[in-house]
């Protein structure tokens, strides 16, 4: 399932122009630390989405596209969740873009954290 979201969050961003140049990899790498920067930031303005979660279900499944775009923007935009979301769609492209099995590689990085010792060692 996570190799076929990343395909298609590739090929939506190839899409709409985001690979119509050659892609530096340390500029796609320096995106996913953008996000994860705005994500503390929503955190620190206490920006949550405050939605039940059917009613985000309803969203994305059920409203018209101009309906979507109004509802989304006035629930979910500059959230801590959608810039969550913006962090693994970041991971996502890059790995899709360079042809990484992610779901693979996250399974087996949980069975290898899963041997190690207690906070693996570390203070923190």
């Amino acid at each position: 399932m996570i190799n076929e979201l990343a395909k298609q969050v590739h090929q939506n961003a190839k899409d709409h122009g985001f690979f119509d140049k050659e892609k530096n990899i340390g500029e796609m790498l320096c995106l996913i630390h953008s996000e994860v920067s705005e994500a503390l930031e929503a955190d620190r303005k206490n920006r949550y989405a405050d939605i039940p979660e059917n009613t985000l279900d309803s969203l994305i499944d059920f409203f018209n596209r101009e309906t979507f775009q109004s509802e989304y923007k006035d629930l979910v935009k500059g959230t801590f969740e959608e810039e969550m979301a913006d962090i693994v769609i970041r991971v996502m492209d890059l790995c899709a873009f360079k042809n990484i099995d992610l779901e693979k590689h996250i399974r087996a990085k949980m069975r290898y954290n899963s041997l190690r010792e207690y906070k693996h060692g570390k203070k923190y």
